[in-house]
């Protein structure tokens, strides 16, 4: 199986407003950056439409390093959050309902075709990949801001 990398960050002005996802996946000495907007949305729903762009990426199972600053998006992965907001209808411990669960059926489906293992890495910081991707998503919310005006 192979192991991929991948790096996403999200942005948004406004929350909501314009926002941007980036996405750079590393494998075998290659990389490929992905990058996208739009004009209405919120910060967490770029963060997981970053991640959701890189698994549709892959074109097969595949080991996944998957490193984000999004806390929201790992600790729902990692801990199950997301999986038992699922299993009680998008509900959460608080009866409250769970938000995006449109992307995060999306992204569990994705996740279950891999080998998913996921990093929280402090966003600004000195992570490279880490900051490409918020230049790939402050780039994409910028266009997505210009569209909409």
């Amino acid at each position: 199986m192979k192991t991929v990398y991948i790096y996403t960050d999200g942005a948004c002005s406004g929350n909501p407003g314009p926002g941007g996802w980036g996405a750079i996946l590393r494998y075998g000495g290659r990389e490929k950056e992905l990058s996208g907007g739009e004009a209405q949305t919120t910060n967490n729903r770029m963060e997981l439409t970053g991640v959701i762009a890189a698994l549709e990426a892959l074109r097969e199972p595949c080991r996944v390093e998957l490193y984000s600053d999004s806390k929201y998006v790992v600790d729902a992965l990692d801990k199950g959050w997301a999986e038992k907001w699922r299993a009680k209808g998008w509900k959460k411990p608080d009866k409250k309902p769970a938000l995006n669960p449109d992307l995060w059926e999306r992204l569990l489906a994705l996740a279950e075709a891999h080998e998913l293992h996921c990093h929280w890495v402090k966003g600004h910081a000195e992570n490279e990949f880490n900051n490409r991707c918020d230049a790939l998503a402050v780039a994409a919310r910028e266009r997505a801001a210009e569209e909409r005006a």
